[in-house]
């Protein structure tokens, strides 16, 4: 059987050194090996078992429940005070066949595979490459895991894809301990998997479009993910770009996205007519303390798949244009940790010559996140035509009420169908802060109280925006949530979740994140709706 270690602790930290926060107790679960149980779906459902004792475990102890896989957000959605459980090691995969398929599918089976919760996106791409398949996008880097992506709605940069959980088709869900709380959902208009097979996973099948939408981007908290069905594509390539533009057409670009009628084209990727092509992804760097006339962008066009491209990584290596926490630390390692000292330095500075290109596979460019160490995130959504706007007005921010020890870029996202998904706009720009975590002092604002001029700055100047759920934030600003998303759809959100779960799973599945954002409370008139399969 699966095995549980437990861990008495005090506190527990993200990857980027975030915290510390409070902690009890840490479950790390490691499944029961293939040479007693071989068959994979027997060890999956082994595993459920003992989440399920778990879970039994800590309500009796009248405590709280959170699972984390690589505690890669930069915030306390992750964590609880009480109880948490490390994923790691729950990273079982199963292709999909024909004969597992709904009637009324649409899909291809060779592309569906169910994923354990635990399974690192790297891991991920391994295992659709060795089918000849890819994701359809991934997040900057590749170290997350698919469940702890869907739950805070982690984005590439696709303009024709959306976010992580726009390509999840199915959810495997753990909501108590009893024998029907084992759930298997998916949307009842986009069926994927037939009943025989969701049987082997689960106790109950619910093919519901509202909840679904709503457990997509769960934020930890509709029940213990265990595992997600995922629609991969065949593989392909990406011919990434570095160039450096004018500024006014960068910006031109980021409202309108008329790649076709842009004065900046790049020769290889027009059509007939001479027209520019509308990339794969379209990304922006921007050193707000520097006043060059032109930024630094990245665009990525997707291409067929051919076996004899060159090798990327000797480029990718030594690339700084990948990760903008990584740029922004190659430069400040050469400068004194003073940060008024480094941002006079960054006026000055040069980026490092760019026109680099590059063909390879999407987890060859979005590859190992190359830097670990305490690191911040601010990221606002923002509609795309209001791109530029809000950029000058945080750009000023960070400049007039700053320095801040970071720098910006902006990436384009798809809309969700997650009903709390942050890329909830047509087409949602991501602005993003990122740079090394600094001490306030008495010329340097916090970074909560950079967070809130973020939100305030917005707000006055009536920018409609979201925040990344798994960046830095002033997570307790007055009806923060409110402000990010109408009343229907937050309403909509608790209700199925009030749905879903009992009143002590309710509870048990909480955290201090979710009650300080004002997600945590139940509803009092259950919607049964909500939980009918369809």
């Amino acid at each position: 059987m699966a095995t549980t270690r437990t861990h008495a602790l005090k506190k527990w930290d993200t990857l980027h050194n975030n915290g510390p926060f409070p902690l009890k107790t840490l479950y790390v679960t490691e499944l029961e090996g293939d040479g007693n149980i071989p068959d994979k779906i027997d060890r999956y459902n082994d595993a459920a078992t003992e989440i399920q004792r778990l879970i039994k475990e800590t309500n009796a102890d009248n405590q709280g429940f959170r699972a984390y896989g690589s505690a890669w957000s930069m915030n306390h959605i992750a964590h609880h005070k009480d109880r948490m459980h490390y994923n790691g090691f729950m990273n079982i995969h199963v292709p999909m066949v024909a004969e597992h398929l709904h009637t009324n599918t649409r899909f291809d089976a060779s592309n569906l595979f169910l994923f354990e919760c635990g399974t690192i996106i790297k891991r991920v791409s391994e295992v659709l490459s060795a089918h000849g398949k890819s994701l359809k996008t991934t997040g900057a880097s590749n170290g997350q895991t698919i469940a702890g992506c869907i739950s805070t709605g982690v984005h590439g940069s696709a303009l024709q894809v959306g976010a992580v959980q726009d390509y999840v088709v199915g959810l495997n869900l753990i909501i108590g301990p009893n024998e029907n709380d084992i759930v298997y959902l998916e949307r009842h208009t986009d069926p994927a998997l037939n009943d025989n097979f969701a049987k082997r996973i689960s106790k109950r099948i619910i093919r519901n479009d509202k909840l679904f939408n709503a457990a997509l981007v769960g934020l930890g908290s509709f029940g213990f993910i265990h595992g997600i069905v995922i629609e991969a594509e065949p593989r392909f390539l990406l011919k990434r770009y570095v160039k450096r533009i004018n500024k006014s057409t960068a910006l031109q670009l980021a409202d309108t996205l008329d790649f076709k009628n842009s004065s900046f084209k790049i020769p290889e990727e027009t059509d007939a007519q001479g027209f520019g092509l509308t990339p794969y992804h379209y990304k922006v760097f921007i050193n707000q303390y520097s006043n060059e006339p032109n930024y630094v962008v990245e665009l990525m066009y997707k291409k067929p798949y051919v076996a004899d491209y060159k090798d990327p990584f000797p480029i990718i290596k030594q690339s700084l244009y990948r990760d903008l926490i990584h740029l922004f630390t190659k430069m400040a390692e050469h400068f004194p940790k003073s940060i008024p000292w480094l941002v006079k330095r960054l006026r000055k500075t040069i980026l490092p010559k760019v026109d680099e290109e590059l063909t390879g596979t999407l987890p060859e460019i979005f590859w190992d996140a190359p830097y670990q160490g305490p690191a911040f995130a601010c990221s606002v959504g923002v509609d795309h035509k209001n791109s530029s706007k809000a950029l000058k007005l945080l750009a000023d921010l960070t400049n007039n009420e700053g320095p801040i020890p970071g720098i910006f870029a902006m990436r384009f996202v798809k809309q969700t169908q997650a009903t709390l998904g942050f890329t909830k706009f047509p087409v949602t720009c991501m602005l993003e802060i990122d740079g090394v975590l600094w001490n306030k002092t008495r010329k340097i604002m916090s970074l909560t109280e950079f967070s809130r001029r973020i939100i305030e700055v917005l707000k006055e100047n009536d920018i409609p925006f979201t925040i990344h759920w798994g960046k830095n934030s002033d997570w307790a600003f007055p009806d923060l949530v409110n402000l990010m998303f109408d009343a229907a759809k937050i309403n909509e959100w608790k209700a199925c979740r009030s749905a879903l779960l009992s009143d002590d799973m309710a509870e048990l599945f909480s955290n201090k994140f979710l009650k300080t954002i004002g997600l945590a409370d139940k509803e009092l008139t259950i919607n049964e709706d909500l939980i009918a399969s369809l």
